[in-house]
């Protein structure tokens, strides 16, 4: 990377007299921006961006507006307890909700066409268990989404979409979608219009937090010292923090060709949320399989993964889209942040700095909240 000192009129100009810093520009970073700034209007935000655009999940998920498929769910309780599931449910929740409230439904094409879940006929045993536990699952997630039976088995619907080998769909009512580009273009515009600044390419490479304040060091070889940090960079924390306890997780994404009379519409999950695919413009997002190579995925660079990306273009040409031409226009691969179990950190990592991240995989639904509480956190 080019290395080069600040002039007097950069530094003079555009990195004096700061309040606050942000390290990230994801959907976390930029609501909590925004939070400060409603807080304490006086505030000087900066957000410091390694990227051209957020560099990690952000602008690359598949905006899909969910908060827990049956399977996922189920899943989560053999490493969480079902009260700790719960509560992340009804946190992705009050964030989906947050977050229509700040961006709006139409600048972001929110639709709420609920999301379903795709069961074949090898997952005869895993359907019945949904099934089972419908009635319980309705009664805890009503409560949290006002919906009188938000899961609901659905299986006359699968006509609809052409799929091959599919036996069983249950639809998850309240869940939605969004168009992601527009989704952060308009964050970032809120928070240009609230006065908060933002820089892009601006690596940061380490944090000492001390009594004069936090000295960020960037990879260009120049510091800043700022009073407070708020550390939003989900996947790559550990970069920055190496005893934080996430782990980077890569997904590798694809999108095809506009598809002549495509039968999809809405949001899918498969195999306990490890694909899932929707339409967009005529053309299939698919992404995930993160699961066939863990290992090789959990990593922190971008890059393909010809194991995976093979197993979901099968996955498109036998079961999504069969007998029909495919071709793939583009992939991409977002970093993501888990954990051990799938609850965010929230948390003062040192006397003026606090992180927020370990979304896993749910930024959408759970990041503004997620911001907003960091946010809270580094006032406190």
């Amino acid at each position: 990377m080019l290395k080069y000192n600040l002039s007097y009129w950069e530094r003079e100009t555009f990195f004096k007299d700061f309040d606050v810093a942000i390290i990230g520009s994801g959907i976390v970073g930029l609501t909590a921006a925004l939070h400060l700034k409603r807080l304490q209007p006086r505030l000087n935000v900066v957000v410091l961006e390694r990227g051209a655009l957020p560099a990690g999940a952000s602008t690359r998920n598949a905006g899909f507006a969910c908060y827990g498929s049956m399977t996922e769910l189920l899943d989560d309780m053999t490493r969480m307890s079902e009260d700790d599931v719960f509560a992340v449910v009804e946190k992705r929740w009050r964030g989906l909700q947050r977050l229509r409230q700040l961006v709006g439904d139409e600048p972001m094409d929110f639709e709420q066409n609920g999301g379903f879940e795709v069961f074949t006929e090898e997952e005869e045993e895993v359907f019945e268990e949904c099934r089972d536990r419908m009635a319980h699952f309705n009664r805890i997630v009503g409560a949290i989404t006002g919906h009188p039976q938000p899961y609901v088995v659905a299986d006359e619907r699968l006509a609809d979409f052409g799929f091959r080998g599919a036996a069983h769909l249950i639809l998850n009512q309240p869940e939605g979608q969004v168009h992601t580009g527009k989704m952060m273009a308009r964050l970032l515009q809120l928070a240009a219009e609230a006065g908060v600044r933002i820089f892009n390419g601006i690596h940061i490479e380490q944090i000492e937090d001390s009594a004069e304040g936090v000295e960020l060091q960037t990879a260009a070889g120049w510091t800043l010292r700022v009073p407070r940090v708020l550390v939003a960079v989900n996947g790559f924390a550990r970069q920055l923090m190496p005893g934080i306890e996430v782990t980077p997780a890569r997904n590798q994404v694809l999108i095809t060709q506009p598809i002549p009379g495509l039968k999809v519409r809405g949001c899918f999950h498969y195999d306990r949320g490890y694909y899932y695919f929707r339409d967009v413009d005529g053309r299939i997002l698919l992404g995930g399989g993160r699961h066939l190579d863990n290992s090789t995925e959990t990593t922190s660079e971008f890059g393909p993964n010809e194991l995976i990306r093979s197993a979901l273009v099968q996955l498109l040409k036998t079961i999504i889209c069969p007998g029909q031409p495919i071709e793939v226009d583009a992939w991409w691969t977002g970093i993501l942040g888990l954990g051990p179990v799938k609850k965010p950190v929230v948390e003062q990592y040192s006397k003026n700095v606090v992180v927020a991240v370990r979304l896993s995989g749910m930024g959408v639904a759970i990041g503004t909240l997620v911001g907003e509480e960091g946010a809270e956190r580094l006032l406190a």
